[in-house]
């Protein structure tokens, strides 16, 4: 298991249990079984999250899923059975459904929104809009949902937004900047406007123009005007009610930052059998 994953899950029980779990420890030190089940249509991730909080707590638990990692379920589905000690799975089990219904609820809105958009050649994005300390978490969400992932963080890519250009002059001057201070490193630039497009687009070295708030008139228009030169990128008020016609511009990609922040946890249970 990727040693960040252990961490989070290390933070995740010391805030839940602390010095001890005061309501466990009145349990006997008994073999019990139990079964996770997920109450409404979800598609289901974060199986070896969940796995290293009961594994944490009792190494000799068994576990057993019932459903792949990415796949969907339906209402009512036992969606993994449990044989350890009691005291150790109730201790862990609301952690472990804390990850469960996060993780399963990007993926779930990440699947729905790909399905929307599968007849055309778009990829869906997330964004840096995560919960704090679940950011590897959540995008790993996205990939199971079937998106794409933008940047991890502030350092694997440099991103020029409104704010950045205003501090630093011009358009032209930042991406020079950029150049020269991280010569290998991918450049994405923000316009908001089909006119600053043109400017960019007469600069060599971006790696992809991200078109914020475009009317899709205005994203249509950008589309036809970065043809073989340059990948767009759509973001902005982009949302299950519109993104099928943004999609269909033909813009490479559109981000959502709803798809790990505005989520609504999938509705989870642990019940002993």
């Amino acid at each position: 298991m990727n040693s960040e994953i252990k961490k989070i899950i290390h933070m995740a029980l010391e805030e839940d249990i602390g010095t001890g779990d005061l309501s466990s420890d009145l349990l006997n030190t008994e073999t019990i079984k139990a079964s996770i089940i997920c109450r409404e249509k979800a598609v289901i991730c974060g199986v070896e999250y969940s796995d290293y909080c009961f594994t944490e707590l009792d190494p000799s638990i068994e576990i057993c899923w019932k459903i792949n990692e990415g796949e969907e379920v339906m209402p009512g589905t036992i969606i993994c059975q449990l044989v350890g000690l009691a005291q150790a799975i109730i201790s862990a089990e609301r952690t472990a459904l804390n990850f469960l219904q996060i993780l399963s609820a990007t993926a779930t809105q990440t699947r729905l929104l790909i399905n929307l958009i599968k007849h055309t050649k778009t990829q869906l994005l997330d964004t840096r809009k995560t919960i704090p300390n679940l950011r590897y978490a959540q995008k790993y969400a996205v990939k199971c949902g079937g998106g794409v992932n933008h940047r991890m963080g502030l350092y694997d890519c440099i991103m020029l937004k409104e704010n950045h250009i205003m501090a630093i002059g011009s358009i032209e001057k930042a991406i020079e900047l950029a150049k020269i201070n991280n010569p290998e490193t991918p450049i994405i630039l923000e316009v908001e406007t089909l006119e600053e497009l043109k400017r960019v687009l007469k600069i060599e070295g971006i790696k992809r123009v991200l078109c914020d708030n475009f009317s899709i008139v205005e994203l249509t228009k950008a589309v036809s005007k970065a043809k073989g030169v340059c990948q767009l990128e759509a973001s902005g008020n982009i949302d299950e009610n519109n993104i099928v016609s943004y999609a269909e511009t033909g813009v490479d990609y559109i981000s959502i930052g709803a798809i790990t922040k505005n989520i609504t946890a999938i509705d989870l249970s642990l019940q002993f059998n």
